[in-house]
């Protein structure tokens, strides 16, 4: 989409959340920093507004340690309470209909479908789809969004919003990091965010069991030194004998994309069912979006992922070849 077209589209859905009966928020399964304070960011807001407003994303339901502190986590509804046809419904962070897992039915019957992302990759799915890739996080298209409504950012909002700006842009340390994004930074430490403390529950703190297996997987990570790729992977039986849950293990992958030789770094993740979960990070020169996309998934250049069936060898062989 075109500067205009994402002007257009956020206008577009500006005044359809304004003249909602009641609006249905929803993010994709796992969310992540940007999806969880994108998605509570416009919660608060709207919930400021006196406006009828629930939030919710798919089973498991479970939020990642990390981030327990962000506000309003106590306020979303479980999954099965989420209209089954919402009046408008906006998803966030969410590139495909698949995302919302056992959200989508809702998601297709809702009168209206917004969806704000800054992936590439997303499918366009929603009857008005406010996509800009060029956007840092989707956290941004909230902020704008938020502009467009006339309403006031509170303290909560900014707090969620703030995590979805340091989350994806890895403490502003990502390419996408540009001055736009420290504006809208400066604008959110205006309000009171405890910036130390919430840096080092997103970051930096884990429990002494997740130390004990992130030894185990570095232990484990092999090197292809042709083709500049470091992966490790994360199985139940591990998860199991450590007392260590999925969600916990998120960050992980920024603790080996610190390999001097590697360009591409992969974290594989096995769920209860069996399948594998795929974290795929690059410096830059290799565009990982493309190899997620073909096998299922998307994200961007720099990050992205996908789901196999496949076991993990088979998984890593194809990650190989794609390479």
């Amino acid at each position: 989409m075109t500067a205009t077209e994402v002007d257009t589209a956020l206008a577009r859905a500006a005044a359809t959340v304004a003249g909602a009966r009641t609006v249905a928020l929803a993010c994709h399964v796992n969310p992540d920093g940007d999806a969880l304070g994108s998605m509570l960011g416009l919660m608060h807001v709207l919930r400021a507004a006196g406006r009828d407003v629930v939030a919710s994303f798919p089973p498991p339901f479970t939020v990642a340690p990390h981030y327990r502190e962000l506000p309003g986590l106590d306020l979303l509804v479980h999954p099965d309470e989420f209209p089954h046809e919402p009046d408008v419904m906006v998803t966030f962070d969410c590139g495909s209909l698949g995302r919302l897992g056992d959200l989508e039915p809702a998601a297709k019957a809702a009168r209206e479908l917004i969806v704000l992302d800054h992936h590439v990759s997303n499918t366009r799915y929603g009857t008005i789809n406010v996509i800009d890739p060029g956007a840092a996080a989707s956290g941004v298209l909230v902020r704008r969004l938020v502009l467009e409504l006339g309403l006031p950012l509170t303290n909560d909002a900014a707090i969620a919003l703030y995590a979805a700006l340091v989350c994806d842009t890895g403490r502003f340390q990502y390419e996408t990091t540009t001055p736009s994004v420290f504006d809208l930074a400066r604008e959110l430490v205006t309000f009171d965010i405890p910036v130390s403390r919430l840096s080092r529950q997103l970051f930096e703190e884990h429990r002494f069991a997740y130390l004990k297996l992130l030894g185990e997987a570095l232990a484990a990570a092999e090197l292809d030194v042709e083709r500049r790729f470091v992966w490790t992977a994360v199985t139940q039986d591990m998860l199991t004998r450590h007392g260590v849950t999925l969600e916990e293990v998120e960050g992980l992958i920024d603790i080996l994309r610190r390999a001097t030789e590697a360009e591409v770094t992969c974290v594989l993740k096995e769920e209860a069912d069996g399948s594998v979960r795929v974290s795929l990070r690059s410096l830059g020169d290799v565009d990982v979006r493309l190899v997620a996309a073909a096998n299922g998934g998307g994200g961007h250049r720099f990050a992205a992922g996908f789901e196999s069936t496949l076991d993990i060898p088979s998984v890593v062989a194809k990650i190989r070849d794609a390479l």
